[in-house]
């Protein structure tokens, strides 16, 4: 015998259909002819505000649908730019303000100092990297090159990795479904050498796993935050060009046949007033003591010649 429930709830439902049968007949009854032509024209604005309201809401779907898509998208973003100031060390400091208010951060920060023989000349450049937030890259960018005086060089490109994310998600997907698949294995095991080498199977997914991610972590770091290197330079001092020419070479000519004997002239001039204190320190004994041995030698050979002369 059926429950008192389930007959109540079937007269309810043979109710509800003979009281919906009754409503279509009652609204079949025929109507005036102008108000049939009435209701077919509001029938007729509905059906055409509801095609336009269709076709604009599928309009900004697809709009809607595309800008989620290129807000989804990941895009490696690196600038470099050389900068030309005339406080390096100052654009140095605001270089790292510019990130630092921008939520970025300072990567490196190299100082290499120019070399020459004037010292005036020996000025610090500097080359920054910095990291900032993808969406104040471009914002960034425009206040660094305010700091320069002139822009020797500027590049910026960007790299859209959102096709390898994908695949790498996919792959992520597929390798950890088949690292289950080999840990269902594991438990159903019994042996212990297939259990060993299903151990082995989950160790090497496992490492193809850990090889992905880090991959997709990498892009996702490189695609939130860009890249901007900033090299910070002095100017260059000027160097003037040489003229050419037959003339110029004559000019040089005689300058440098001017400059020859000027400098034998201060050469020998030079040599006397140091050779001075040499030659009467030294040179005036020296004599003194020659002419001293001379005379010695006369006077002992006149005596000689006396000696031998004196018993004829």
């Amino acid at each position: 015998m059926k429950s008192p429930i389930i007959l109540l709830i079937v007269l309810f439902s043979f109710t509800l259909s003979c009281s919906s049968r009754s409503e279509l007949q009652g609204t079949s009854a025929p109507m005036p002819q102008a108000q049939a032509d009435a209701v077919a024209k509001e029938q007729q604005r509905s059906d055409v505000y509801a095609g336009q309201t269709k076709k604009v809401s599928l309009s900004e779907a697809d709009k809607a649908e595309t800008i989620a898509e290129a807000a989804d998208r990941k895009i490696i973003r690196n600038a470099d730019i050389t900068l030309e100031v005339a406080s390096t060390t100052e654009a140095q400091h605001s270089v790292t303000s510019i990130a630092e208010a921008r939520g970025g951060f300072v990567v490196t920060s190299e100082a290499l100092q120019r070399k020459s023989t004037d010292p005036a000349q020996r000025t610090t450049d500097f080359k920054l990297v910095v990291r900032v937030p993808a969406n104040q890259f471009g914002v960034a960018l425009d206040e660094i090159k305010k700091l320069a005086d002139n822009i020797l060089e500027e590049k910026a490109n960007g790299q859209d990795v959102t096709e390898e994310f994908i695949d790498l998600e996919a792959r992520i997907k597929t390798q950890k479904a088949l690292e289950i698949q080999f840990l269902e294995i594991m438990r159903q095991t019994k042996n212990i050498e297939d259990a060993l080498q299903v151990q082995r199977q989950i160790a090497e997914v496992r490492t193809v796993i850990e090889q992905l991610e880090g991959r997709k972590r990498f892009l996702e770091n490189r695609s939130s935050l860009a890249t901007i290197t900033v090299n910070v330079q002095a100017p260059k001092p000027v160097i003037a060009t040489t003229p050419t020419g037959f003339s110029h070479s004559l000019r040089e000519a005689v300058s440098e046949s001017v400059e020859l004997g000027s400098g034998m002239i201060l050469f020998f001039v030079r040599f006397l007033i140091v050779g001075l204190p040499v030659f009467l320190f030294l040179g005036v004994p020296t004599a003194l003591l020659l002419r001293y041995l001379i005379r010695r030698g006369k006077r002992m050979r006149l005596a000689q010649a006396l000696a031998m002369s004196a018993p004829e």
